[in-house]
C-alpha cells in the first residue's frame, strides 16, 4: 500500500499542477523561449565595439590597419582628429581610440620600433579586456605582413597550430544553450516542489493529508517524483527540440545517459525544494529564499566560470552542492561525449548529496507536520 499511496499522491500532484496555469506557463517558457533567448540574444564578449582612429601618418600601412577592424567584433572605425579623441572618450562614444603617430610606416620600414597609442574605456570591462588583445593582434599582424613585403623576415622557430576541441567554431550559443538547460532544470525543480508544498498549506489541503492513512515519507516522496518527472520531461523536450532541433547545437554524448544523470540531480534539488518549502511560510518568503540559494548554486557551480579560477575555499564548499557535480556530468556527456566510465563519480556524488538533502527535508517535513498537529 505504501507504493500505491506514493503513486496516487504523485498523480494528485500532477493534477494539481495541471490546474495551475501560471506554473505551466513558467515551465513552457523556461524550457523553450528562455533557453533560446539566453543562448542567442546575448552577444559575444566583443560585439560591435565602437572604435575611433586618429591617423596622423596617412600612409598605406595606416590605411591597411584601419580597414582591418571588421564586424561583428568592431563597428566601422570613426576617423577623428587628435583634438576629438579625449572628448569622444569622455562622452562614452568610443570604447577604443587608436592613435597612429606621424612617420609610423617610415619608422617601421627603417627597422625602428614605432609606438601606437591605444586608449581604452575600461568602464566597459568585458569589451575593454578582450578588445585590447584583439586590437594588439590586428595591429601586429598587419604591420608584420606589410613589413614582410619590403624587408626579408626570418621565420619563427615555433609554429603554433591551434585546434579548438568540442566547440571548433567557438560559438557562444552552443555553450549558452547547454548551460541554460542545466540552470532551468535546477531552478524549476526547486520552484515546483517548494510551491507544491506551500500550495498545500495555503489551500488547507495539508490538514486533509494528515488525517489520511499516509506517512510524511509517502507525501514527500510523491511530490519529489511527480515534480521531477515534469522537469525531466521538459528537459528532454528542450534538449531534443530546442537545442538540437531549433538551434542545431551538436550533442556529442548519449542523451539517455544525461537524462539519467539529470534524474539523480533532480532527486537532490526536489528534496532541496521541499526543505525550503518547510522553512518558508508563504510564496513571497519562498521567493526570497530561492534567490539566496539559487544564485550561488548557478554562479559558483562551474557552469559560467571554471571552478579552477575560484578561491579554494569556494571550490571546497561547492563540492557539497548538487549543481557542481551536475555541471561536470552534463558538460562531460553533452560536450565531450563521455560515457558512464568517466562520469560515474558524479553519479555517486549526486546520489549521496541527494540522500542527505532528502533526509534533512524529511526530518524538517515531519517536524512541521507534528507542529501543525
Amino acid at each position: 500500500m505504501r507504493a500505491a499511496n506514493i503513486l496516487n499522491l504523485g498523480i494528485k500532484e500532477l493534477r494539481s499542477l495541471a490546474r495551475d496555469p501560471m506554473l505551466l506557463i513558467l515551465i513552457a517558457w523556461s524550457f523553450t523561449v528562455s533557453i533560446y533567448t539566453a543562448a542567442t540574444a546575448m552577444p559575444e564578449t566583443l560585439n560591435k565595439a565602437p572604435i575611433a582612429i586618429v591617423d596622423e601618418d596617412r600612409s598605406p600601412l595606416s590605411a591597411r590597419i584601419a580597414s582591418a577592424f571588421l564586424p561583428p567584433y568592431f563597428q566601422p572605425p570613426e576617423m577623428i582628429t587628435h583634438a576629438e579623441m579625449d572628448a569622444r572618450m569622455d562622452a562614452g562614444l568610443d570604447t577604443f581610440a587608436l592613435n597612429i603617430p606621424p612617420e609610423f610606416q617610415r619608422d617601421l620600414l627603417a627597422g625602428r620600433r614605432p609606438t601606437i597609442q591605444l586608449n581604452v574605456d575600461a568602464t566597459r570591462m568585458s569589451q575593454a579586456f578582450t578588445g585590447s588583445g584583439y586590437i594588439q593582434t590586428i595591429v601586429s599582424n598587419e604591420a608584420q605582413n606589410f613589413a614582410n613585403r619590403y624587408v626579408a623576415a626570418s621565420r619563427p622557430s615555433v609554429d603554433l597550430a591551434l585546434r579548438a576541441r568540442f566547440n571548433p567554431e567557438l560559438n557562444r550559443s552552443w555553450f549558452g544553450a547547454i548551460i541554460e538547460v542545466i540552470n532551468q532544470v535546477t531552478m524549476l525543480s526547486i520552484i515546483l516542489t517548494g510551491a507544491a508544498l506551500i500550495r498545500e498549506r495555503e489551500h488547507g489541503t495539508i490538514e486533509h493529508l494528515m488525517v489520511m492513512p499516509v506517512t510524511p515519507f509517502e507525501i514527500m516522496t510523491s511530490k519529489v517524483w511527480a515534480m521531477a518527472l515534469v522537469v525531466l520531461g521538459a528537459c528532454a523536450f528542450s534538449l531534443l527540440v530546442v537545442v538540437q532541433g531549433l538551434m542545431a547545437v551538436p550533442i556529442e554524448g548519449s542523451v539517455a545517459l544525461f537524462l539519467a544523470g539529470a534524474a539523480v540531480h533532480l532527486f537532490a534539488t526536489t528534496s532541496m525544494g521541499i526543505f525550503l518549502g518547510t522553512v518558508a511560510r508563504s510564496m513571497p518568503q519562498f521567493g526570497l529564499l530561492l534567490m539566496l540559494v539559487l544564485v550561488p548554486l548557478q554562479m559558483l557551480s562551474g557552469g559560467m566560470t571554471p571552478r579552477e579560477s575560484m578561491p579554494e575555499l569556494v571550490q571546497f564548499v561547492m563540492l557539497g552542492a548538487p549543481t557542481t557535480h551536475f555541471v561536470m556530468l552534463a558538460q562531460g556527456i553533452l560536450y565531450r561525449g563521455a560515457d558512464l566510465t568517466v562520469v560515474w563519480p558524479q553519479f555517486l556524488w549526486l546520489a549521496a548529496i541527494g540522500a542527505v538533502l532528502f533526509g534533512a527535508a524529511l526530518a524538517r517535513f515531519r517536524s512541521t507536520i507534528t507542529a501543525m498537529a
